[in-house]
């Protein structure tokens, strides 16, 4: 009866979440559920409990990873990325600057400094923040 409720607990939480946290340990109760057939032991409900979530686990999550479509948007910022801009207030790399990019002020970020005027490559974005580095001439 115990293997029968965790299925069911595990396939609750698996149709809440959607990521496939908990699929592994619902197929485990299972084949510990199928085992109280064969076998009359608790430890050795829970040993295959054990062993075939962790053998599932192993072998069909970088099958889901490499399948499933993740949900990144991407958004019209992403589209900086790689492109040229000038610092309009000095980089610090303990103190974030401001760089003009397309016409559009953002707050930047970089692990040297840089001084107003440069010329500087947006590298990535993280938050609200531009990474840059100085274009070299």
């Amino acid at each position: 009866m115990i293997w029968l409720i965790l299925i069911f607990v595990f396939l609750v939480i698996e149709s809440l979440s959607l990521n496939l946290v908990t699929i592994w340990f619902a197929f485990g109760s299972l084949c510990a559920f199928i085992s109280t057939y064969f076998v009359d032991n608790m430890l050795i409900q829970i040993l295959i409990f054990v062993l075939t979530t962790l053998v599932s686990l192993i072998f069909t999550k970088p099958l889901f990873d490499k399948y499933i479509k993740k949900n990144i948007e991407k958004t019209n910022a992403d589209m900086i990325i790689g492109k040229i801009g000038t610092v309009t207030k000095d980089i610090s790399p303990n103190e974030n600057g401001r760089v003009s990019i397309l016409g559009k002020s953002w707050m930047a970020t970089s692990d040297k400094k840089i001084k107003e005027g440069s010329k500087v490559e947006v590298v990535k974005i993280e938050g609200v923040k531009v990474v840059v580095r100085k274009k070299e001439d």
